[in-house]
């Protein structure tokens, strides 16, 4: 099967609905134990950092940031910073916990031209998790330029793993929102649309996403109580 063609142009979004972000925080109720007992969670961050999101970078650089702040906070969790960009480069960071540090290394990322690497991902994932136990996988991208049947392969083989897949799109491509959805689905993770928007949308959701990997749905309650509004309604529709 051919790669579908990247659109050169953004196409305006409209941000998940609130049946779908019900679902997708129902997603995350129902994934079970985050970390093990006594063992710190590990979440892996990967980012598209091709040409096409550099509208928006800056931006979004500031969101994933405010997440490993968030992850930070809360206690438990090492993050792995993971993004693809130019002719064939992806590349990983090391596992840690220091939300300064990988902010840091996120905001030397510039980007370059060049077609997804999404596979390469999913493969880097799954060969963490064959390491040592990988509670989630988080990705931010606007497109899908790969076989769609080879990602959702390897999304299966995710899903089996116990390793769900968050699925955030930037824009409203339809080839990227069809694959995004299959991915999420085969892994068992979920899958959300937003645009700059809907910025503080995203960050609660990716907020929520930290808070289960790093302490299930205590660390949520904790995060709850310690912000207004938004949290509060997110924790609610998850019980």
């Amino acid at each position: 099967m051919s790669a579908p063609t990247r659109k050169d142009t953004k196409i305006p979004a409209n941000p998940s609905s609130r049946p779908e972000i019900d679902a997708f925080l129902e997603k995350v109720k129902g994934l079970g134990p985050a970390a093990t007992a006594g063992k710190r969670g590990r979440l892996i961050f990967a980012l598209d950092a091709t040409m096409s999101r550099q509208p928006t970078w800056d931006s979004a650089c500031a969101l994933q940031a405010d997440m490993f702040r968030e992850a930070a906070s809360i206690g438990g969790l090492d993050i792995q910073l993971l993004y693809f960009r130019g002719l064939s480069e992806c590349r990983a960071s090391g596992w840690v916990a220091d939300a300064d540090k990988l902010a840091s290394l996120m905001q030397r990322i510039d980007c370059r031209g060049g077609h997804t690497q999404i596979g390469k991902v999913l493969s880097h994932a799954r060969q963490e998790q064959a390491r040592q136990r990988v509670q989630a996988l988080v990705f931010v991208g606007d497109a899908m330029e790969e076989g769609i049947d080879d990602l959702a392969h390897a999304a299966g083989e995710l899903g089996l793993l116990g390793v769900p897949v968050f699925m955030f799109q930037e824009g409203a491509d339809p080839v990227a929102e069809t694959a995004y959805r299959e991915i999420a689905r085969l892994s068992r993770g979920a899958y959300c649309r937003f645009d700059t928007g809907s910025a503080a949308q995203l960050a609660e959701l990716l907020r929520a996403v930290a808070a289960y990997a790093a302490g299930g749905l205590k660390a949520l309650s904790d995060l709850s109580a310690r912000k207004a509004g938004g949290a509060r309604l997110l924790l609610a529709q998850m019980k």
